[in-house]
């Protein structure tokens, strides 16, 4: 076979462009929120498991600060995703907190429940983020 007869080499794969400084460093900060979330939300719903509230905070406190430098970017929506998660979270906490009052089992069914739930949006967020997309808004759950 003459070398001018092979057919042509597929083109190699599309690799995306390389990120900005700023587009990897909020990438690397998303990253660590996530990572403290999960460790928060992991152990909410692991019986016995206690991590201290002070890790949500750093998590929280870290999402408000750099919140603005993602305006404009796919990134934006992780960051209201993890804040809106926390505030809402916190919010279901305190009105089923009389549960405990009452009878400690529907303390405990609400309370698992709102942690597997905050468990979900963590991970859904960092599946997203992963694939470099954002987190859409409609989603409820």
């Amino acid at each position: 076979m003459h070398p001018d007869d092979r057919p042509p080499l597929a083109a190699p794969p599309q690799v995306p462009p390389p990120y900005a400084a700023a587009d990897q460093s909020l990438l690397t900060v998303g990253w660590i929120s996530y990572l403290l979330h999960l460790v928060v939300a992991v152990a909410a719903v692991i019986p016995g498991a206690q991590v201290s509230i002070a890790v949500l905070l750093v998590a929280l406190v870290l999402d408000l600060v750099k919140r603005g430098d993602a305006e404009g970017t796919w990134q934006a929506s992780h960051f209201r995703w993890r804040i809106r998660s926390v505030l809402w979270a916190a919010v279901l906490y305190i009105l089923t907190a009389p549960l405990w009052l009452l009878l400690i089992a529907p303390g405990w069914i609400a309370w698992g429940v709102i942690s597997i739930w905050f468990l979900y949006r963590i991970v859904l967020g960092m599946v997203r983020m992963n694939r470099h997309q954002p987190v859409e808004a409609s989603r409820v759950l």
